[in-house]
């Protein structure tokens, strides 16, 4: 896909093109492309200062004015306050966004984002300034990678954490990033709902990851956005926007309102391996350790996946299964393709035990597996 980048400096004049990476999430009407793997609650009025509140009749009008103009002053404060941390990555062929992880110069971002790519050009909020950087490890599996800046700045500034556990639907959130290589742009939205399971397509680069738990807004998510920042009015970074949803009955344009944000635990949890160990040591992230293919039944849909091979001493090798066995569900999840697999085990942990139901010679058995770790 290619996409005009506009410089900045030069808003009417294209520059070469450029191709900005697209990751999207196919939505299908039927079939079942998100889980929701954990409730959701109602917004907590401390967490952001109140929208502007519908007018009586009989209100002066500037009690609106007053309102409106506070929430405006909130936005730009945040805006103020996290966009430095914010940055472009130039990875050769395609653009996306960073934030700055500390003040030693390593930059989170997206492993869809960097691809193949060692080394790569990062920009600054404010444009002045294009500094070198060296690819430290990328993890596919969660879709998330580390960077470092090979010179670092005296005035680097880190993004503040927020904590995932106070994220709440309802929350208003502020989406910061590069958009089309539009760079240092800025969406606003709410947190529409909490603990999705979603699936990476493999098209356009991306890595084919299934991402559990991850945070859906209403902030516009576009290409470019990716690795970027997703931000409470605390001026706290929540996740890292990833992936936006496409509907196939609109010609795989993408779904307005529908965006998608690792939380910023998992962001944590993989970045401190990487930049500690130079890689993700412990994943946290449960397995059957088998290699397997979707398989389709007499009307060519999607029936399973069959057992290509199953790691010796692995979580299916233990529960008896074997290559040739087909899987059908996991626990109460049906299972019906490679994908369908992976939603249902990612909200799993290493260490559980799960029921799989499964077929061998035409015969349905079960068997309960303690899930090993990818």
């Amino acid at each position: 896909m290619e996409i005009p980048v506009l410089d900045d400096a030069s808003p009417s004049a294209p520059r070469s093109p450029r191709r900005v990476r697209r990751l999207l999430l196919p939505l299908s009407a039927g079939a079942c492309a998100l889980a929701l793997a954990a409730g959701c609650s109602g917004a907590d009025p401390a967490a952001a200062p109140a929208a502007p509140k519908a007018v009586p009749s009989g209100t002066a009008q500037g009690s609106v004015t007053r309102d409106t103009g506070d929430l405006e002053a909130a936005y730009q404060a945040v805006i103020n306050d996290v966009l430095p941390s914010v940055v472009q990555i130039d990875a050769s062929d395609s653009l996306g966004s960073g934030i700055v992880y500390d003040d030693k110069g390593h930059i989170v971002t997206n492993a869809h984002v960097i691809g193949e790519e060692k080394s790569f050009k990062v920009t600054v909020a404010t444009g002045e300034t294009v500094m070198d950087a060296s690819l430290v490890s990328s993890y596919p599996e969660q879709d998330l990678a580390v960077i470092k800046l090979d010179e670092v700045p005296d005035a680097l500034k880190p993004v503040k954490f927020g904590d995932a556990e106070r994220v709440e639907v309802g929350q208003i959130v502020l989406a910061m990033g590069s958009p089309l290589g539009l760079s240092s742009s800025v969406t606003q939205g709410i947190v529409s709902a909490l603990g999705r399971t979603v699936s990476e397509s493999r098209s356009g680069g991306g890595t084919g990851a299934t991402i559990a738990n991850m945070v859906q807004t209403s902030a516009a998510i576009n290409p470019g956005n990716s690795g970027g920042a997703l931000v409470n009015l605390r001026s706290e970074v929540i996740g890292i926007p990833t992936l936006a949803a496409t509907d196939p009955q609109l010609g795989d344009s993408a779904a307005p309102g529908i965006g998608f944000a690792i939380p910023v635990s998992m962001v944590r949890t993989v970045a401190d391996q990487i930049i500690k160990d130079g890689k993700v040591t412990d994943s946290g992230r449960a397995a059957l350790n088998i290699t397997g293919r979707t398989v389709v039944d007499d009307s060519y849909r999607p029936a399973g996946v069959a057992l290509v091979s199953v790691d010796r001493g692995g979580a299916a090798d233990e529960a008896g299964l074997r290559a040739g066995d087909i899987i059908t569900k996991i626990g109460d999840s049906e299972v019906t393709t490679v994908t369908s697999l992976s939603e249902a085990l990612a909200g799993d942990k290493p260490g559980d035990k799960v029921t799989v139901t499964y077929t061998r010679g035409g015969d349905s058995r079960t068997a309960e597996v303690t899930l090993g770790e990818i």
